[in-house]
């Protein structure tokens, strides 16, 4: 007998429309996307131009997509991409991208086009949840014909820049809920039995297995070490079950997995993960390791193209 590792669906079987909906009814709100994300994103409008780039329209509600740009986009300089909140529940990705743009952003009139999606998955924001109302993860859906709407409006956003982009860092935490929650849920949805494993404590990166760039992603590290402890290798050698390639980065391969970071085939892309749980971080510490980490990656990026 299989026995069962989370309250909804039956081991063995992956959901189907009453699952989810089990699911969907057990999701509460929890935190405001328009007081924390749009009314920092409106404070900026001074000094940045804003875009919509779509709105999400669930039952439960519907969110503007919005997007911080440079002022004055030269086209004749490189694009830099800087995403939040994929994941909803991953707080300071989100709050990490706006603290870089109210006091950083400024810093690269001139030398290179921002654009920051600050908070990608605002439902999911809203109830500290990884999924969408889809019961779809963003982050595994970058792909064609994406099911998630989330996913599809922002490649709608960068496709007219393709071939342009100098760099993307997408910006995510990996936390206690994840064995707890996330990853058994994940399990249950799919019919798959659950395999716990351990959570890093510290930060690392996740590079394209594909465009690696490890001086790039040593950079970023280098930078974010400054600020908070980077994770060390399990007993294995391992971050998340993944070999450690070097000091705090691991390898995917972000276009295969329909991960986010893969959108703009960028030289030099990688994925933050920060650990909020930590005994040894505050919350304004993983704050600041997601700002070290855009800003770590931009001059490396700009004195490398």
């Amino acid at each position: 007998m299989t026995t069962a590792f989370y309250p909804i669906g039956t081991p063995g079987q992956a959901w189907g429309v009453a699952e989810k909906a089990q699911w969907l009814a057990r999701q509460r709100v929890q935190r405001s996307y328009a007081d924390d994300v749009l009314a920092r994103i409106d404070a900026l409008r001074d000094r940045f131009d804003v875009a919509g780039y779509g709105e999400l329209d669930y039952p439960s509600g519907r969110y503007p997509l919005l997007a911080i740009r440079s002022r004055g986009w030269d086209d004749a300089l490189p694009v830099a991409l800087v995403t939040g909140g994929v994941h909803g529940y991953e707080t300071s990705g989100v709050q990490g991208a706006l603290k870089f743009v109210e006091r950083h952003a400024a810093d690269y009139a001139g030398r290179c086009n921002l654009l920051v999606a600050p908070c990608v998955s605002p439902w999911g924001y809203e109830r500290i949840q990884r999924w969408n109302a889809l019961a779809l993860d963003p982050n595994r859906n970058f792909i064609a014909a994406s099911p998630a709407p989330e996913s599809a409006a922002l490649m709608a956003l960068v496709q007219p820049l393709a071939g342009r982009f100098l760099m993307h860092v997408d910006l995510h935490e990996t936390t206690d809920s994840d064995e707890s929650e996330f990853r058994p849920a994940l399990a249950a949805r799919d019919g798959k039995p659950f395999e716990p494993d351990s959570v890093p404590d510290g930060f690392y990166l996740c590079a394209d297995s594909l465009n690696p760039q490890p001086a790039f992603q040593q950079a970023v590290i280098a930078a974010v070490a400054k600020v908070t402890h980077i994770a060390p290798p399990d007993a294995q050698g391992r971050i998340i079950g993944s070999p450690v390639v070097a000091h705090g980065v691991i390898e995917y391969p972000l276009k295969a997995l329909g991960l986010c970071a893969s959108i703009t085939g960028a030289r030099y892309t990688t994925t933050t993960e920060v650990y909020p749980d930590s005994p040894r971080a505050t919350p304004e510490q993983c704050d600041d390791a997601q700002v070290a980490a855009v800003t770590g990656a931009l001059a490396y990026a700009l004195a490398h193209r």
